[in-house]
């Protein structure tokens, strides 16, 4: 009771020096709280959205996913006869039976030729409305639709891009294009998570999405009462044999949920990942804050040793305060977490995707695993300097606070620290030159970690070293003041080195991103400047998208241009030499132009001969693999046609980026084997322009294009590189945006040192003070300290990140991945930025410090 009594006055008479140490744990407990709150709120949304909308028992075509449709690669979704609509309601315990109709291979625009997709990334349907989508929809205005000139839009895509009723819409499909006039607008019942429908009758909608009647994409089945949906689904299996794919509605829910729960494990735990960053960082911020604390209490820990206290109860009276901050913070932190879970789904909802607070879930593991992990940080981070605590001995009563550096210590850490960094740097090495990228990434992996510890174990003596040359070239210009700030620096190496490395641990990360990112446009854009010959690059926006072959057309009749050379690539069961048979294997089928449009480069034979008929190329890898040599035959089963023997004509490098591990055969190889209603759509078109007319062309290609294909984008070199460089940059800014979490924790470490140490030179600052510093001085003394410390930790990160990046670089460099870019404006933009950082770190502090009364700070003891 003693212990706890003492622990409570004591964290409470020092709850302002305790208060940033609270805000870090509050602000990691929060992100992980806050992570899994919205995970599991979406979890619920759509597992409520898949119920609902999921028939007793739906029947579709043998080539349709688990979640319904799968287009493949003629742009039309797998269909099943009318017929089958008959045969079901045969069986026993069928209620009703309806066929529907429904793609998301399609592009809705309006009548400016805007496009009418999400933005959110979630998917554009187009079906038949049915009783099924009653079920879930009820029409807010207008009607439903009767007739081919009709389309009904769900309420939310109607709102967000103004449409009313009797606006014209286009459906553009691999069919062709449809024209409709809204007739009404369909709210759901249940939360819409941003996907944007479109409603036709049955009939039309056949018409515009297979090009014809008489079939349907899946059948919804209702169950007679008392009938169970597997009971429902045995009874149409019996009549209907195996067909077909018949599944229950938990079934479709639970593959549904399945790819949902995919796409959010990934975000989980990407952002659980940087949430264990800024806990890592934390840990330094909460060191510094009970060694800090420890030092300055070493006198009354003295007496309490001189009455009678034991080693233990030291021990434990600082640990019950770590375990108090910890509780505080990460209570805080939980319900912080909701607030951010809330404000994650309001973001959502600007862009597009819906989630309702009424189905908020906070299960009870989300504040259980916060208040774990808050505490369980914070104690394990205190568990040091409470260590230290115990060993403060009665005698310290008889000096002044704050306890000299044990040179042992000292010694062995850096002995330990040069080491471990040695051995980083090793594996590192080991890394850069292996033959094997998994060989490598294991290495890579060993040697990120061990530099990391590395540095932070030797960060105190790094800091002897570097705070004076950061000294020489920062300070002394500021004279006195300038050599008392590097003075005040260098007076506990450690503090200093903690603190540094907090900050050390984001610039890292940020640093090798930037040198990974960077490099991978540098190196893609150089194989486009080497391998592509083509002007122009045609092909959909739209995930999957293919191109159509009224666009092909189109852009063949478009004046100015040399050569249009068509892309294709569909699946097929390959038989190689060694007997080895390879389901589902992609295999490309182009025009023999597209020699000319991507210098292949190969290891044997001459590509051009692989676009001869019957023939084929492998890439380099595969081939080694299988035993294949020039010559070598392959058995080509294509999944929507006959079985062809193709020769290997040519064996193409593995190690290029553009090309790398393709498989490559003619058109007329593939239309040799593949009836011409099911040879596949274009996924690419290359065009080149007549000489001279390449900007003519371009011009041309776009209008041509605009009108009847706005799907479809026409894209120059310059154009791929820019959007290349354009799609990187927006994936480092998010994980910037990311890392920033555990930035602004190592920048309230700063805080806290800067804070905690003014304190413990009260009377220092005091007798400076009466001796004729200036308040102004003074307060540049701590913000050129805070400065210098910034910058130390800036220069620890960004040396570490660009080596982290470097080695990763050459990993790369056998996907294809050859140039290695330093993003130098970067880099400089992060270290004078560090520096700012500094500066606003000490505002507060130094403004604190320049208010001291004088004579109240020289009589502190």
């Amino acid at each position: 009771m003693t212990v706890l009594k003492t622990s409570m006055r004591n964290f409470f008479a020092h709850k302002g020096r305790m208060a940033l140490s609270a805000v870090a744990v509050l602000l990691s407990v929060a992100f992980v709280c806050g992570t899994l709150v919205f995970t599991d709120t979406m979890n619920t949304t759509f597992d409520k959205l898949f119920q609902a909308t999921s028939s007793d028992v739906q029947v579709s075509a043998k080539g349709s996913s688990d979640t319904g449709e799968t287009t493949s690669r003629t742009g039309k979704p797998p269909v099943l006869p009318a017929s089958v609509v008959a045969e079901i309601r045969t069986a026993r315990g069928v209620k009703a039976a309806e066929g529907t109709v429904f793609s998301t291979s399609v592009t809705v625009v309006d009548g400016d030729k805007d496009k009418l997709s999400p933005s959110s990334g979630a998917p554009t349907i187009v079906g038949s409305w049915n009783r099924n989508d009653a079920r879930t929809m009820e029409i807010a205005s207008g009607t439903a639709p009767k007739g081919p000139d009709q389309v009904m839009v769900d309420a939310d895509t109607a709102d967000k891009h103004g449409l009313e009723i009797g606006d014209e819409i286009s459906v553009i499909t691999a069919v062709g294009t449809h024209h409709a006039r809204v007739s009404g607008t369909a709210a759901f019942k249940v939360t819409n998570p941003g996907a944007a429908i479109f409603y036709l009758d049955t009939r039309t909608a056949q018409q515009t999405l297979v090009g014809r009647t008489g079939v349907y994409t899946n059948i919804n089945v209702t169950a007679a009462a008392g009938v169970t949906d597997a009971q429902l689904k045995k009874n149409v299996t019996a009549v209907l044999g195996h067909d077909y794919k018949v599944q229950t509605a938990k079934e479709v829910a639970d593959a549904n949920q399945k790819d949902v729960q995919s796409f959010l494990n990934v975000m989980k735990y990407a952002m659980l990942g940087f949430a264990g960053i800024a806990f890592l960082v934390g840990i330094f911020l909460i060191i510094n804050t009970f060694s800090m604390l420890v030092a300055q209490r070493t006198r009354e820990i003295g007496l309490m040793r001189a009455i009678g206290s034991s080693r233990r109860q030291i021990n434990r009276s600082v640990l019950v305060e770590a375990l108090l901050l910890g509780v505080l913070g990460s209570v805080l932190g939980v319900g912080a977490g909701i607030g951010i879970a809330v404000g994650l789904m309001k973001l959502m909802g600007q862009m597009g995707m819906h989630l309702s607070t009424d189905d908020l879930t906070v299960a009870w593991t989300t504040p259980a695993l916060g208040l774990l992990l808050g505490v369980v940080v914070t104690v394990l981070a205190a568990y040091l300097p409470a260590r230290r605590a115990g060993k403060v001995s009665p005698m310290a009563a008889l000096r002044d606070a704050g306890a000299p550096a044990d040179a042992k210590a000292g010694a062995v850490r850096a002995v330990l620290g040069l080491l471990l960094t040695g051995a980083g740097g090793w594996s590192l090495y080991v890394a850069a030159t292996a033959d094997k990228a998994k060989t490598g990434s294991g290495w890579l992996g060993l040697g990120v970690v061990l530099t990391l510890i590395g540095f932070v174990v030797i960060g105190p003596l790094l800091a002897g070293g570097l705070v004076r040359v950061l000294g020489a070239v920062l300070l002394r210009i500021f004279g006195p003041v300038g050599r008392m700030a590097e003075r005040n620096a260098l007076r506990n190496p450690r503090r200093t080195g903690a603190t540094g490395a907090a900050l050390m641990i984001g610039l890292a990360l940020v640093a090798c991103l930037s040198v990974v990112g960077s490099s991978m446009v540098a190196s893609a854009t150089d194989q486009l400047d080497k391998t592509v010959g083509a002007d122009f690059i045609i092909r959909s926006d739209q995930e999957n998208g293919l191109v159509a072959r009224q666009a092909v057309q189109a852009v063949k009749g478009t004046p100015g241009l040399k050569r249009v050379t068509e892309y294709k690539w569909t699946e097929a069961a390959l038989t190689t030499p060694d007997g080895r048979r390879l389901p589902n294997t992609a295999v490309m089928a182009v025009d023999p132009a597209y020699a000319t449009d991507v210098r292949t480069e190969t290891v044997a034979g001459d590509v051009r001969d692989a676009y001869r008929i019957d023939s084929m190329s492998v890439p380099e890898k595969f081939a080694d693999d299988h035993g294949i040599r020039l010559g070598s035959t392959i058995t080509v089963a294509y999944e929507d046609g006959r079985t062809a023997r193709l020769t290997v004509r040519a064996i193409t490098r593995s190690d290029t980026l553009i090309d790398a591990g393709a498989m490559y055969t003619s058109i007329d190889t593939l239309a040799k084997y593949i009836p011409a209603d099911r040879m596949p759509l274009d996924e690419m078109v290359l065009a080149t322009a007549a000489e001279g007319q390449e900007a003519a062309a371009y011009k041309a290609l776009k209008a041509a294009l605009h009108d009847d294909f706005p799907q479809l984008t026409v894209r120059d070199q310059t154009d791929y590189k820019q959007e290349l460089k354009d799609q990187v940059g927006q994936l480092l800014n998010m994980i910037y945006g990311l890392l920033a979490l555990a930035i602004i924790v190592a920048v309230l470490g700063v805080v806290n040192t800067l804070a905690l140490s003014v304190v413990e030179r009260t009377r220092e600052i005091g007798l400076m003070r009466a001796i004729g510093l200036s308040r102004r001085q003074l307060r540049r003394m701590i913000r050129l300290e805070s400065v210098v410390i910034a910058v130390f930790g800036a220069l620890l990160g960004l040396g570490l990140g660009m080596s982290w990046g470097a080695t990763a670089q050459q990993l790369l460099a056998m996907e294809g991945l050859k140039i290695l870019e330093i993003p130098w404006p970067t880099i400089t933009g992060v270290f004078i930025g560090s520096a700012f950082v500094g500066l606003f770190a000490a505002l507060v502090p130094a403004f604190r410090a320049a208010r001291m009364n004088v004579l109240n700070a020289i009589a502190t003891d």
